[in-house]
């Protein structure tokens, strides 16, 4: 890892504004990393003229004393934003070959704020994974490894699991993720970085591969929470083009970080003692409830009751609305056709059978079977209460706190291929995630330590709707403490 590739974008853009350093020799160190680190199987497509032109461009600009917020730093793209000119595939075989002729809103805000475009990310299959293994692309592997010896290859985590990975290992300083139900968060933890959720609507949706719209969110990930700040900045807005946008004014979330939380109270659901989860997890969020009394917060305990039904109410919703949204890769419009067959039923078919993978399938079968006539109200139409009394356990809690620590995941992270028969052991990665992406709330992974094995463990924080400053300023104080500088030993 050279000089410039080790630094986090707050010390890029500074060394650049103070001149110690050009755009352009920035961008070429990380397109000599992203190349030097393809067998991380982190990038599905290269674009180091994109990341050269905007260096260029940050150039010129800090010539004629015209800086933005972002000039002279480049970014990894999650392969869900669509990108123009860019193959834009959502990881799926569907798409592969897809050129967006329009730039996703998140995307362009990047590009306007003066950012470069590395590459695009390898990810799960429209985003439908927790391991990164369901991606056309191949596994994204993670540059992390077990000190037992053995150098199984791991997860990132997923469905981000690309931009996870290009962050810890120094292909990409900062990188656009997407969280349906922990797919920020969860990768971010397995990896040893920082990833915040905002609020459902901080950030745009256009442009965007739908998953299932009432939930997708994107957010940053980088190596610290004041990179993530200067990120979301960039990234929010409101959008006239997604209807779920909200019509506020965007905070100055960097301006405004502070790891001072005294008179804060910070919530620890009792639900959260969870059977069955490795001890170091619950030392680690012991750890955090203590980094977080020291930098002043009072802790105290609530009560999330309709926790235990999260999981299942989030795998009824989200393949339910996955189901509608995959309908329109049908093989007319763009993408990939299946040909040689002899009606447009069976054209349809036959693409689809060849264009989605395995766990994209099981989701649609599932959503179609509880949208179908006969179960829609046993099953969606309650799945969409239990939904409102989870938003309901978190109202009636943040009315006796600020914020709410718990683990990120309920594990380390695991080896490839060791969950894939077990798609229930995979969704329950999940489990402290979900609850808040169906609630819409704010919600970050910030590094806390490393297991037994040497594998980063992540705190999760929780905030109120609209209070990513709150989530920033506690993930400052967790980052503070905790004093995370772990990086994985290069060997890729």
């Amino acid at each position: 890892m050279s000089e410039l590739t080790s630094k986090t974008i707050a010390e890029l853009r500074e060394g650049f504004r103070a001149g110690d350093h050009s755009a352009r020799e920035i961008a070429e160190a990380f397109n000599a990393a992203v190349v030097a680190g393809r067998s991380l199987n982190a990038y599905t497509v290269e674009t180091p003229e994109l990341a050269l032109a905007a260096a260029d461009a940050a150039d010129a600009a800090r010539a004629a004393g015209e800086l933005k917020p972002l000039s002279g730093i480049p970014l990894g793209i999650k392969d869900l934003f669509a990108t123009e000119g860019t193959d834009s595939t959502a990881g799926s075989n569907i798409l592969k070959g897809f050129k967006p002729t329009y730039e996703s809103r998140v995307s362009a805000n990047l590009k306007a704020a003066g950012a470069g475009m590395l590459g695009k990310l390898n990810m799960d299959e429209f985003a439908m994974g927790s391991s990164n293994e369901t991606s056309a692309y191949g596994p994204v592997i993670s540059p992390w490894r077990r000190n037992d010896g053995w150098n199984a290859a791991l997860t990132p985590g997923g469905s981000s699991g690309g931009s996870a990975a290009a962050v810890a290992a120094g292909l990409a300083p900062g990188v656009t993720g997407t969280d349906t139900g922990g797919s920020i968060r969860q990768p971010a933890a397995f990896t040893g970085i920082s990833g915040i959720k905002p609020t459902y609507g901080r950030c745009s949706r256009w442009g965007i591969v739908s998953f299932a719209s009432s939930l997708d969110q994107a957010g940053p990930m980088a190596r610290t929470v004041l990179d993530c700040a200067i990120m979301l900045e960039a990234m929010a807005g409101f959008d006239p083009r997604d209807a779920t946008s909200l019509n506020l004014p965007v905070p100055q979330w960097e301006a405004g970080l502070s790891s001072d939380l005294r008179g804060k109270k910070v919530g620890i659901p009792k639900e959260y003692r969870i059977d069955g989860v490795p001890a170091e997890i619950n030392a680690i969020w012991d750890q955090g409830i203590e980094w977080l009394k020291d930098a002043g917060a009072e802790v105290v305990e609530i009560s999330l009751p309709h926790t235990k039904y999260a999981l299942p109410t989030y795998y009824i919703i989200a393949p339910a609305e996955a189901s509608s949204n995959l309908a329109r890769y049908d093989g007319v419009r763009y993408g990939l056709r299946e040909t040689g067959v002899k009606t447009l039923d069976d054209m349809y078919a036959a693409t689809r059978s060849a264009g989605f993978g395995a766990e994209v399938k099981r989701r649609v079968m599932i959503g179609t079977y509880v949208l179908s006539a006969g179960y829609y109200d046993a099953y969606f139409t309650k799945a969409q209460k239990v939904r409102t009394l989870i938003k309901r356990d978190f109202a009636q809690a943040f009315a006796g706190c600020d914020l709410i620590l718990t683990p990120t995941a309920p594990s380390a992270a695991f080896g490839l291929q060791e969950k894939t028969a077990d798609p229930i052991a995979m969704y329950l990665n999940d489990v402290f995630a979900v609850p808040a992406s169906l609630a819409g709330l704010p919600a970050m992974s910030v590094p806390g330590g490393l297991d037994s094995q040497g594998l980063p463990l992540g705190l999760h924080l929780i905030g109120r709707e609209l209070d990513e400053q709150g989530v920033l300023n506690a993930g400052l104080a967790i980052e503070e403490r905790a004093g995370f500088t772990a990086r994985p030993e290069k060997w890729w």
